[in-house]
């Protein structure tokens, strides 16, 4: 096997990784696809926000800072193959979901369903029923292997996994019919970092008069995507993870441009007001995208997700998803010779033309192994429950000599069996 050493000396994007703020070089942290490094960059805009705008300039600074969130739109949009105005930042990407879904759901008369998967984020699911909630009635329990238990009016509809890494194209097309209102799930599966034929799926919804939403917050700044291509109507995600926001930074939606006049949010304020200095009570919302936008932004965490994206964009999608591929290929590799052997199972698919930028490893264990790779290993991967470890490969700052010493020092956690000292109750925060 090719030494990792070797494989960064050849890195062509290695450059970026002195970029980001590393205090432990000798900590690996493999949690980017839940929190990204921190950009250098974010730290000097912090103080220009903090310091010169707020402190000096006072009031004077909005005009500045109003039109942040179409401006960083605008560059998200980039990334994600979409038109500079169909992208703003806002609110939290469970926020941006609920207002979309009620939104399709307003714009759908007639149709009852809204499609999903077991495999997306759970906080995805709640949104969804609760936006069902407020447009039926309650109804008797559906059956439970079409909806949870928690569904109203027999309305939410999901696609079950065989294997819980990945879902098929037959699973998914007998639940969409004349009846779906809204197909929306996970571009990449937080657990397993399964991914769907994006065009290919957003086409068979389509085909049955479904609106078509994806949440983007394990792809963007990851995979290459494109919204306008694939024909894709909604779209929302967060900025904390690949695009290295910040911890609760504002989250993105997009709303394909023809129709932006068509949609309305079920959330009005003063920021989608068409003349929101006007204080008029009578609300007009802006026939754009920005109808989205409810209240004022939190400018702080806004602007810090701006040198993220910058970096991205310098970086290159295309290079990044290239180095991704490799090194999550790498990563399987090590996991072949060093850690199978342990009984540590791959819960990732092994195509990675179905795969994001993240690996899952499964275990009876895995929480424990986990509390002994951050406690005693400085390995940071994170534990999602019931039986994975996730090891999140950041291209813009992970470093294939990392990827190499964390399966070194998760082997010693297995043959050592150090994670047998360690509590099987999982802590508050995993």
């Amino acid at each position: 096997m090719v030494n990792g050493g070797d494989l960064d000396h050849a890195d062509p994007l290695k450059h970026f990784r002195s970029r980001f703020v590393i205090e432990d070089p000798d900590l690996i942290y493999l949690d980017g696809n839940s929190l990204g490094r921190m950009p250098k960059a974010a730290a000097e805009r912090a103080r220009e926000v903090v310091s010169q705008q707020w402190g000096e300039g006072l009031v004077r600074s909005w005009s500045e800072w109003y039109e942040m969130p179409e401006r960083i739109g605008a560059k998200i949009a980039t990334l994600i193959g979409a038109q500079a105005d169909e992208v703003i930042v806002a609110d939290s990407t469970t926020v941006n979901l609920y207002k979309l879904v009620l939104a399709a759901l307003q714009a759908r008369k007639g149709r009852t369903d809204v499609v999903t998967d077991d495999l997306n984020f759970p906080s995805d699911v709640y949104a969804i029923e609760s936006a069902l909630g407020l447009t039926s009635p309650p109804a008797p329990s559906p059956p439970a292997h079409e909806a949870s238990p928690q569904a109203r009016g027999n309305k939410l509809r999901i696609a079950r996994s065989t294997d819980q890494i990945t879902i098929s194209e037959k699973d998914l097309a007998p639940l969409l019919t004349d009846r779906t209102a809204l197909f929306t799930t996970s571009h990449v599966s937080f657990k397993s970092a399964f991914m769907y034929d994006m065009e290919r799926i957003t086409a068979l919804a389509q085909e049955k008069g479904s609106l078509v939403l994806w949440d983007l917050s394990h792809a963007v700044g990851a995979v290459p995507i494109n919204l306008n291509k694939c024909n894709v109507d909604l779209a929302i995600g967060c900025t904390y993870k690949y695009l290295n926001g910040g911890p609760g930074s504002p989250a993105f939606l997009y709303v394909r441009k023809d129709l932006q006049q068509d949609l309305q949010s079920p959330i009005w304020g003063w920021f989608s007001q068409a003349n929101p200095f006007a204080f008029d009570l009578i609300y007009k919302a802006v026939p754009n995208v920005r109808k989205f936008l409810v209240g004022t932004p939190p400018i702080v965490s806004l602007a810090l997700i701006e040198p993220g994206v910058d970096m991205v964009i310098e970086a290159g999608i295309e290079r990044l998803r290239e180095k991704s591929v490799a090194q999550t290929e790498y990563l399987i590799e090590l996991w072949e010779e060093h850690l199978k052997p342990f009984g540590i199972s791959l819960k990732s698919p092994r195509d990675a033309s179905q795969r994001g930028s993240h690996i899952s490893f499964g275990h009876l264990d895995a929480l424990r192994i986990d509390k002994a790779l951050i406690e005693e290993m400085k390995v940071i991967p994170d534990f999602r429950s019931p039986d994975n470890i996730r090891f999140g490969v950041t291209p813009l700052y992970t470093t294939f000599q990392e990827l190499e010493e964390a399966v070194q020092r998760f082997k010693r956690v297995m043959k050592d069996k150090i994670y047998e000292k360690y509590s099987a109750e999982a802590p508050v925060v995993t």
